[in-house]
């Protein structure tokens, strides 16, 4: 019993931290859909984009990382967190890449899920070039 019980709780967490790169990918879809970066708070975990809708009406999306959450604004109005509420963001940084052919944001984020007796702590990367940047 006590073996199925750590079988669980294991298989527990693993699920939360595999649920956590949704929020990766998440962020993700919305700087690779961005026309611009409008501004990258120091100590560079608060993005905030420029971007439309699929309709092309303008918006803005940001990102900002409070007590261990991860919200999501868009035009100014809070959508929530994206992380769920056992897992905490204990570290993000947003870093902004530009060369001569466009823009890039690289990712880097931690979390740790609270039911996971272990403390493990758990790191996703990705780069992302703004595909609305593209030099003509």
């Amino acid at each position: 019993l006590i073996v199925m019980v750590k079988s669980f709780s294991e298989t527990s967490a693993q699920a939360d931290f595999v649920q956590s790169a949704n929020i990766l990918e998440r962020m993700s879809r919305e700087i690779r859909q961005a026309t611009s970066v409008a501004s990258l708070a120091s100590p560079y975990n608060d993005l905030t984009l420029n971007s439309t809708d699929s309709s092309g009406v303008a918006k803005t999306v940001e990102f900002k990382l409070l007590s261990n959450n991860l919200q999501l604004k868009e035009n100014g109005t809070l959508t929530g967190n994206l992380n769920a509420p056992n897992i905490h963001v204990t570290s993000l940084t947003f870093t902004q890449i530009t060369t001569a052919k466009g823009k890039a944001i690289r990712i880097q984020m931690s979390v740790q899920d609270t039911k996971d007796r272990s403390s493990r702590t758990v790191s996703f990367y990705d780069t992302i070039e703004l595909r609305k940047s593209y030099a003509s």
